[in-house]
């Protein structure tokens, strides 16, 4: 129930309309019993900065930030993460003693489904400790630190090499997720040798330089998918409603190693075509739902201060909304 104590969280964007997160964040608070709300604001492109100074003059906690606003942030926080800095944008903003905050959490999302073993589910309920936030505290020291490197959950990346298709905004979180893996080669793929050469450079200067980037065009692709041990596909190519299409031909995701991990950013459909073609070649599937979701759960833990939170519950959500139950 939503009371004059409840303290709000949201997601911006424009449109907003679409955004599943609502449903992902209120199911986890309901579950959590915390007096807390997620709500989608709309806010045009040339508003975001009055909608920052009415978020703090409201007292909104924190909110998640989608198309256009990702990068148009930046300038107007007093505080980037060094992830966030490093994949040129934000999905998660919150309030600290200095101002507004910013960090990015799609590379814990990505990696997420990565980690071997898997992570436990969530044990906790409504009576875990009360945040910071709930008691009124909203002066968070500093952004959270990045991953800083290795294998997760005791795999060994170090040997792998990851594919990554496109070389847009999403590819970003992906290549800087591959970094924090360890992978010995990391190949990106793109159509435009002007923009994979800006895309290789912008990470030699980064915050977090990647090292062992090496670009490529389309028709280098069958070649490297035979050397791939992680092959992502971010690029738009086969979400809703061009459920039949796949950014790989279906003869060159015959070179693909049995045993492979074959990544889709996409999650609706659920699955693409791109991870039907992977799974009858013996690949391991990953969709882009446990991204979504475990993005989500890390700004959760994030605005309020636990180091739980109902990813089961969050993810059964977002599948009952999608119609996947």
């Amino acid at each position: 129930m939503i009371k004059g104590t409840t303290k709000l969280l949201g997601v911006i964007g424009h449109p907003v309309e679409h955004s599943l997160s609502p449903a992902m964040h209120n199911a986890a608070i309901s579950h959590l019993g915390v007096d807390f709300v997620y709500l989608p604001f709309p806010v045009k492109p040339g508003d975001l900065k009055a909608a920052l100074a009415g978020f703090a003059a409201i007292g909104v906690r924190g909110f998640s930030i989608t198309i256009p606003h990702k990068q148009a942030i930046l300038p107007l926080l007093s505080e980037v993460s060094p992830i966030a800095r490093s994949i040129g944008a934000v999905n998660t903003v919150y309030l600290t003693d200095k101002g507004w905050c910013g960090t990015n959490t799609d590379v814990e999302g990505f990696l997420a489904p990565l980690h071997t073993p898997p992570t436990p589910p969530y044990q906790g309920g409504a009576k875990d400790a009360i945040s910071p936030l709930e008691r009124g505290n909203t002066a968070l020291e500093s952004c959270p630190p990045p991953y800083q490197g290795g294998a997760r959950g005791g795999s060994d990346w170090s040997q792998k090499v990851a594919v990554i298709l496109g070389n847009g905004g999403a590819a970003r979180a992906v290549v800087a997720g591959c970094a924090q893996l360890g992978c010995a080669e990391i190949h990106v793929v793109g159509r435009s040798e002007q923009n994979l050469a800006e895309f290789q450079q912008s990470w030699v200067n980064s915050p977090m330089p990647v090292h062992n980037l090496q670009v490529h065009t389309w028709d280098n692709l069958s070649r490297l998918i035979s050397q791939a041990d992680l092959l992502v596909n971010t690029t738009p190519v086969g979400m809703y409603p061009q459920r039949e299409k796949s950014p790989v031909a279906a003869g060159a995701l015959d070179r693909i190693s049995a045993g492979a991990i074959v990544y889709d950013l996409i999650y609706n459909p659920n699955p693409t075509q791109f991870l039907k073609d992977a799974k009858l070649r013996g690949a391991r599937a990953i969709d882009g739902l446990e991204m979504l979701v475990q993005q989500g759960a890390a700004a959760l833990k994030i605005w309020l201060d636990k180091e739980s939170v109902p990813v089961d519950v969050m993810r059964q959500a977002l599948r009952q909304h999608l119609g996947l139950d």
